[in-house]
């Protein structure tokens, strides 16, 4: 090689060397994917969280409706005929997949459960994320009234 094309080939390596402009690019194409899993994260468990609260305004409310029963027997179906009614209307959740279980506790409480199986929501089928828990069961308890 001459001393020209030596001194030319180092003069446009030192402005490729200082060159920035494909910098952000680069920094871009290294940062998505971790941008990506981040926010697959937060959609998973806020869909998560959202048929978790669901199933515990269920049974809560299964548990006050059950209160207008004069004995366990019909307090349990006035429970069950509570999330069957409306379990249709909580977001993500499939009624299909719903349990339901109602007894009393031995100090004067009345206990509904409610079960829910989540595994064949999509929330289980993203990669890359931690799956929570597929079972979710949620309690409410309420008190017996009286004088």
């Amino acid at each position: 090689m001459t001393g020209c094309s030596l001194r030319h080939t180092s003069a446009l390596l030192l402005r490729v060397a200082r060159c920035t402009r494909a910098a952000s690019a680069v920094e871009f194409a290294m940062l998505l994917p971790l941008f990506l899993v981040l926010v697959a994260g937060i959609v998973v468990f806020g869909a998560y969280l959202t048929m978790v609260h669901g199933v515990q305004q269920l049974a809560a409310e299964a548990a006050r409706s059950s209160v207008a029963g004069l004995n366990e027997t019909e307090r349990t179906s006035l429970a069950e005929n509570y999330v069957t009614t409306n379990a249709a209307s909580y977001p993500l959740l499939q009624p299909g997949h719903l349990t339901m279980s109602a007894a009393t506790s031995g100090s004067g409480v009345f206990v509904v459960t409610v079960n829910y199986d989540a595994s064949d929501s999509i929330i289980f089928t993203m990669p890359f994320v931690p799956a929570p828990p597929s079972i979710i069961v949620r309690s409410a308890a309420i008190p017996f009234g009286g004088f």
